[in-house]
């Protein structure tokens, strides 16, 4: 870890809100958030997010954990969940930069193991040549950007597909570089392999015991290294990964409660009641009707307005 004081933990550099949905994507420039603060980003974490950033000009350097590396123009850069990272850019330094959740990616993926590892490694690879060449890696970059900011019928699906792009893309650069991979330690490996497990039996399993004992530890092993990666325990995981689950469906499908409740794995719609209630702050159907009115998703799920935040879909 870099140092001894507390490392903050964002879902953007520099915003103090924690209650993003975890289930999202967002794209900006990389001279918005890095100019403002003197082209310098300070150490932090992204508990639940990975970065990916295109360099176009400029440069300098990036640690990850205990690793440095030098930024050059037509670099693409990995920085995975959890890991703590600072950069110190070049001024003028730009390009793009793409902050997806894990649980987004693995939606893009479609599961895919080859290409969700891409997003697993701290790397910085250079790019052009002929295992990735830059004319298309930047025209996926500026798609995805212009569909973010842009409102218009499919805009979650193109978003998506040249999310896609960019991991195929990652996945070749790795493949034609020479990898000095960022070497996990036993915390981040354990964390990463509960957060896989979450992906396959979420819906059916709530109980830690059956996580754990897949993975060969207890329970309170499990939650230190969830602490240590995730800051935050083992069930808060699985809980926030069910009501992302759960909001998807009210927002993008017309089941209903007692339907999801069921999806879910929930025997009991009151308990389900309960839960959402507890966790959103409101019932699952006034989130229904209050999250589509202000994404501007009329009731068969399509966008009529610009989302700050683009949600994986399932």
């Amino acid at each position: 870890m870099l140092g001894k004081i507390t490392i903050p933990r964002y879902y953007l550099y520099g915003d103090p809100h924690s209650d993003v949905d975890l289930d999202f994507l967002h794209t900006e420039a990389i001279h918005e958030r890095s100019g403002p603060n003197n082209w310098i980003i300070r150490p932090h974490a992204h508990p639940d997010h990975t970065q990916i950033l295109l360099v176009l000009e400029g440069g300098g350097w990036i640690r990850m954990e205990e690793k440095t590396w030098q930024i050059a123009p037509l670099s693409l850069i990995v920085v995975p969940a959890s890991i703590v990272h600072e950069i110190n850019f070049l001024p003028g330094t730009d390009g793009e930069v793409i902050t997806a959740a894990s649980a987004y990616i693995a939606s893009v993926a479609r599961g895919d193991p080859a290409l969700i590892e891409t997003t697993r490694i701290a790397a910085v690879y250079p790019v052009g040549g002929a295992d990735v060449r830059i004319d298309g890696l930047k025209d996926a970059f500026h798609w995805l950007h212009y569909e973010f900011i842009w409102s218009a019928p499919g805009r979650r699906l193109a978003i998506m597909a040249q999310c896609l792009r960019i991991l195929v893309s990652l996945l070749r650069a790795r493949s034609g570089a020479v990898l000095d991979a960022h070497r996990r330690d036993r915390n981040y490996d354990l964390f990463v392999r509960f957060r896989d497990l979450l992906e396959q039996y979420f819906r059916e399993e709530k109980n830690l015991g059956f996580y754990s004992e897949r993975l060969h530890v207890t329970v309170p092993r499990l939650n230190l290294a969830c602490k240590a990666r995730g800051a935050k325990t083992a069930s808060n995981l699985l809980y926030e990964r069910v009501m992302i689950e759960a909001k998807r469906y009210l927002l993008y499908t017309e089941m209903s409660v007692t339907e999801i409740s069921h999806a879910l794995g929930f025997d009991d719609l009151a308990y389900f009641s309960r839960f959402f209630s507890q966790r959103a702050g409101m019932p699952a159907g006034f989130y229904r009707r209050q999250s589509r009115t202000e994404s501007g998703l009329n009731p068969g799920g399509v966008s009529t307005t610009v989302r700050e935040t683009v949600p994986a879909g399932g």
